[in-house]
């Protein structure tokens, strides 16, 4: 076991290439295998870790890596690992970072793809009803608890409803993305400044200004090419790519985020049934790890070519190609654009927009494929009921909504 002296002393520098790449894949995986119960618990399972068990961060580092991963769209959990991997092994340790977390629940969900493959047509079986079921149970605790984070006052819930009722109304990617940069405006003016805190540590960050700054226009290069590139190649791979890579780079808020803007992207062409897709989403919630990796059952369940899985590993290295982008190149920025109260308002902005585009996806597609009767309502409150107040882990209320559903289908 290392000593605190020890740990305060190695860097990427001082830790032999090979051992600190291996190092950071085995404790990741180790995460990656034991990680329940959603981005918060992940954050929690970090830091005991990351920072208590090996000390390769003291608690002022950690907590600014936290803060700066929840202020970039895309999934904070595993950005924070890949930060991580990224000061402790370099590059390389960034990237064995990510596998390590994301492998064991993506290995998992393409497995269940295939067995969904397998079946044909989900909608008959009442146990893949049940998991349709316990994702409006899952997506009704997520909007209740970010609303009361990220939009509490009588203005940000405002706003979350008329980002709901655009998300609605347009009811495409289109509506999502201008729900979300409506929120960004309205927080940019009328939401008042807040005061912040400039009394924090400064990250040890081996990356440079300018390498920085080439991977954020990567990202910005990407997140407007693709579409075009998509539209004129006419090549189904790119067009996952673009939207996939899209989902990664606009979702703010936590994973339950992606729901919306994934199911606009996969199921109106025809990519992926829309039972099929909550299906997953609800098998989703019984694996550890980030939700993110939903997007490997989806590239492996989707009839066009690729999928199995070919389909499952491009749709999950272009979901979570933003936030190696974002991550790595806002790093030697983060000591400046954190002290700016502007962007601080910005983001409660955005982050009050989000929670109106997950109410939305709440009433559709999520309760209205779920929800078809009094008995799937019956379902969805009990299962509703475990996970906020008695706090049942999700996989358990994910087994007891397919039992439930399977009961229910029997009668």
């Amino acid at each position: 076991m290392q000593t605190r002296t020890e740990a305060e002393s190695d860097s990427p520098q001082a830790v032999t290439a090979m051992s600190g790449w291996s190092e950071v894949f085995r404790v990741a995986l180790k995460l990656g295998l034991t990680s329940f119960g959603g981005p918060v618990a992940h954050l929690g399972y970090f830091r005991d870790e990351y920072v208590v068990r090996r000390r390769w961060l003291d608690e002022a580092t950690y907590a600014d890596l936290v803060a700066l991963c929840q202020f970039l769209p895309g999934p904070a959990s595993s950005q924070v690992g890949i930060a991580v991997g990224l000061l402790r092994a370099g590059y390389v340790g960034a990237v064995v970072a990510w596998l390590g977390f994301t492998l064991p629940s993506a290995i998992a969900l393409v497995l269940f793809a295939y067995g969904v493959n397998a079946i044909g047509d989900v909608g008959g079986f009442g146990w893949l009803h049940g998991l349709k079921v316990v994702a409006v149970a899952v997506v009704a605790q997520a909007v209740l608890g970010m609303m009361r984070s990220l939009a509490p006052d009588r203005e940000r819930a405002t706003l979350a409803v008329a980002a709901a009722a655009i998300a609605l109304v347009v009811p495409s990617s289109l509506g999502q993305v201008g729900a979300i940069v409506l929120g960004g405006v309205v927080g940019l003016t009328l939401l008042p400044k807040t005061t912040v805190n400039t009394d924090v540590a400064h990250l040890p960050v081996a990356v440079g200004r300018v390498t920085g700054a080439g991977l954020l226009a990567c990202f910005f290069i990407l997140l407007a090419g693709l579409p075009w590139l998509a539209a004129n190649l006419q090549v189904h791979s790119l067009d996952l790519v673009d939207a996939f890579y899209r989902a990664g780079s606009l979702v703010f808020g936590g994973g339950h985020v992606v729901l919306p803007l994934l199911q606009a992207s996969v199921v109106p062409p025809g990519w992926v049934t829309n039972d099929a897709f909550l299906a997953g989403y609800g098998a989703a919630q019984a694996v550890p790890g980030p939700l993110f990796t939903f997007a490997a059952y989806l590239g492996a369940v989707m009839g066009p070519q690729p999928n199995g899985w070919v389909g499952g590993a491009l749709c999950l290295v272009a979901i979570f190609l933003p936030s190696f982008l974002l991550v790595i190149g806002v790093l030697p920025f983060w000591d400046t654009l954190r002290r700016r109260d502007w962007i601080q308002s910005v983001l409660r902005g955005v982050n009050a927009a989000v929670v109106g585009v997950l109410l939305a996806a709440l009433y559709n597609p999520v309760w209205s494929a779920g929800i078809t009767g009094p008995y799937d309502f019956a379902l969805g409150a009990a299962a509703f009921l475990l996970l906020f107040m008695w706090q049942t882990p999700p996989w358990l209320v994910v087994a007891f909504g397919a039992a439930g559903g399977a009961l229910v289908a029997s009668w």
